[in-house]
């Protein structure tokens, strides 16, 4: 049986403000820390040598390591977990910050796409880091469905969303489709569906689709079928890009060529979107930010990087995706993961916002 993870009732105050201390110190300089540093940096009066056996007791419970020969001691993804789960005090988001977020996203209440790259650059330049937006497919209610033939053997579904999004889909109609079946699989649509989404029409129009058949020819009826099958084709709700900034935040800080081959294979492996859907998912399972670290998520266990996420909700608090900052383990998690909470929170208000701006002109008649 494995050996449970330390936890802070195994250190006395003494360890704890040692431990407390070289993380922190860690976190600021990335360079290992000496027991010589704490003695001049620790508040508690101690001697190197105390220093140092307190030390070697950290890394007999695993939570610091000796990297290559050097005589300081760095946190291991261990200790990293317990000071962030136990230790670490979240800083409130400065006013500047605040305004400076406010600022780069205002004025994209109405594109989604504008709003989500804005985010991106905004959060790699704040956090010196790299930044990913997981932007999702159109996962707001519909507003209308409409089909429109093109020419023999072709025609066009317009999808329209409550966000005031457009979707358009060339498709091949069934052979001797009438323009009034067609107008009547848009109305039975447009009747049923409003205020669904995508990913709940397939279920929606399965229940109700046998009760009104008769209402419906076949044609007209596996219009109905395929209408929904046209937008939930390659997954309702799944992640349509991920937008990455701040690339060269990651690959110019004078790392090693290990590292920056780690992170090129981190980079590639994002770009390639393996496991982004795993991701995606842990996100919706935290009402607020996830903290990972190293290997934790095995999309960066070869990189040895840390990834700060929170996720993000429409104006129904339903996830549609999720905002975060990747980085080295060394990060400034005080500092960033009240920035990336506040971002979230912003970009699901103006959802939000956007949401009932539409409503009003709906019935306003505008």
């Amino acid at each position: 049986m494995a050996e449970s993870a330390p936890s802070l009732d195994d250190l006395n105050q003494r360890s704890r403000a040692i431990f407390r201390q070289l993380v922190e110190t860690y976190l600021s300089t990335g360079d290992p820390v000496g027991s010589r540093t704490l003695s001049r940096s620790i508040e508690i009066n101690l001697s190197p040598a105390t220093i140092r056996n307190v030390m070697q007791d950290l890394e007999e419970l695993g939570l610091l390591g000796s990297p290559h020969v050097s005589a300081g001691r760095v946190p291991t993804q261990l200790g990293l977990r317990l000071f962030v789960d136990g230790v670490l005090e979240i800083g409130a988001i400065s006013q500047d910050e605040r305004r400076q977020i406010e600022r780069s996203l205002s004025g994209h209440e109405d594109d989604l796409s504008a709003m989500l790259d804005e985010a991106g650059s905004m959060l790699s330049g704040l956090s010196h880091c790299a930044s990913l937006v997981f932007a999702p497919k159109h996962e707001a209610p519909i507003r209308h469905i409409e089909f429109i033939s093109l020419a023999p053997g072709r025609a066009l579904a317009v999808l329209v969303t409550e966000d005031g999004a457009v979707e358009n889909r060339i498709f091949d109609p069934p052979p001797g489709l009438t323009p009034s079946a067609m107008q009547s699989a848009a109305n039975f649509l447009n009747a049923h569906l409003r205020g669904q989404t995508i990913s709940e029409a397939q279920s929606v129009i399965a229940r109700h689709i046998e009760a009104y058949r008769s209402e419906l020819d076949t044609l007209a009826a596996g219009l109905v079928e395929r209408g929904v099958a046209l937008w939930s084709e390659g997954g309702a709700g799944a992640v349509e890009r991920l937008i990455v900034r701040g690339r060269a935040n990651l690959l110019e800080e004078g790392q090693g060529a290990e590292e920056l081959d780690r992170m090129r294979q981190l980079f590639d492996d994002l770009e390639s979107k393996r496991d982004l859907a795993q991701l995606l998912d842990l996100a919706e399972e935290a009402e607020g930010v996830r903290v990972f670290i190293g290997s934790e998520n095995k999309l960066f266990s070869l990189s040895g990087s840390s990834l700060v996420i929170s996720p993000y909700t429409d104006s129904r608090r339903r996830v549609i995706g999720a905002i975060g900052v990747i980085g080295p383990t060394r990060l400034n998690y005080g500092r960033i993961v009240p920035i990336v909470d506040y971002t979230a929170r912003l970009v699901g208000s103006m959802l939000g916002g956007r949401a009932s701006d539409r409503q009003d002109k709906d019935k306003r008649g505008d």
